[in-house]
């Protein structure tokens, strides 16, 4: 078990360590605003990957790079609706087959417009899969004010608090992030993973 966590511990400090690499290039803003974007609608790792390490090596673009995570992730949270909305036997059923979602849909979107802006909220907030909720959303033509309000007010209270956290603490915080590492990254893949979890059997 030692040697596992090891080996783990290693590769994800090789991760970090390239992370931190692209978060220093020129480039890292366009490519935090990719990920943010495809995370919303297709795309299983969520945008604080990135973020964290972007934070951390320019703490002054703490606001910047939140704002920017914010508003691609809601843009992407369009394209996922429209997925849902236009291309449900094409490429929806496909996403939520592989989410495992599909068996409990059908009972699902029946109250879904009942809930949809709380059911937004708590999936843009935590570690649900936020793209699954923008496909539910498409499908089920929540509307759309809703939707977008529910997105805004979400995705922004995360990013926002992930950025302030790490602007305000600082290098303390990424001593820590550094030191424990591996621990994090098993606690951040268990919530992850949870999230699927919840999909699959609470639905």
């Amino acid at each position: 078990m030692a040697f596992l966590y090891h080996r783990w511990h290693a590769w994800m400090n090789s991760l970090y360590d390239w992370s931190m690499q692209v978060s220093r290039s020129k480039y890292a803003l366009l490519f935090l605003i990719a990920i943010a974007f495809i995370e919303s609608s297709f795309f299983p790792i969520p945008p604080d990957v990135f973020l964290i390490p972007m934070v951390l090596a320019c703490r002054k673009k703490a606001w910047l790079y939140a704002g920017a995570c914010t508003v691609a992730s809601v843009l992407g949270g369009y394209f996922g609706y429209g997925i849902g909305m236009f291309l449900y036997d094409l490429v929806a059923v496909p996403i939520l087959n592989f989410y495992g979602y599909m068996q409990q849909f059908d009972e699902f979107r029946h109250y879904y417009n009942e809930w949809g802006a709380w059911i937004v909220f708590g999936a843009g907030v935590t570690p649900f899969p936020y793209k699954v909720i923008t496909i539910a959303s498409g499908i089920t033509h929540l509307d759309l004010f809703t939707f977008t309000i529910a997105s805004i007010l979400s995705r922004g209270l995360r990013f926002f608090l992930v950025a302030g956290l790490l602007w305000y603490f600082g290098a303390k915080i990424q001593k820590f992030i550094e030191k424990n590492l591996g621990w994090l990254s098993i606690t951040f893949f268990i919530l992850l993973i949870g999230g699927f979890l919840a999909i699959k059997y609470l639905g």
